[in-house]
């Protein structure tokens, strides 16, 4: 299952021809500048006051808690997550043909 799920987000990126090693590389490393620019682009639709809250929230660590104060703050909140990783694969892309 991984190894399928790893060839889907290889082919998104345009990386498939590279060795599975770095490919993984990659993809991690993309994860992370993703799941951040998701993160960024939820929050920055949040008031100070509410990102203070989502900060202590995003502390303790509670899953259902963070996803029922963004099911309520920011509504919308998966669409805007998934344009931001959108948008990073585009950027990756555009990177990639330089």
């Amino acid at each position: 299952m991984q190894e399928e799920v790893t060839a889907a987000i290889a082919a998104d990126l345009g990386i498939s021809d590279l060795p599975l090693v770095e490919q993984q590389q990659l993809i991690s490393q993309f994860g992370e500048v993703a799941l951040k620019a998701a993160t960024l682009s939820v929050i920055g639709k949040l008031s100070d006051e509410k990102r203070a809250e989502f900060a202590k929230l995003a502390e303790a660590g509670d899953v259902m808690a963070i996803k029922t104060f963004l099911d309520h703050e920011v509504p919308d909140h998966e669409e805007i997550a998934k344009a931001a990783v959108a948008e990073e694969i585009k950027r990756f892309k555009e990177f990639q043909k330089q």
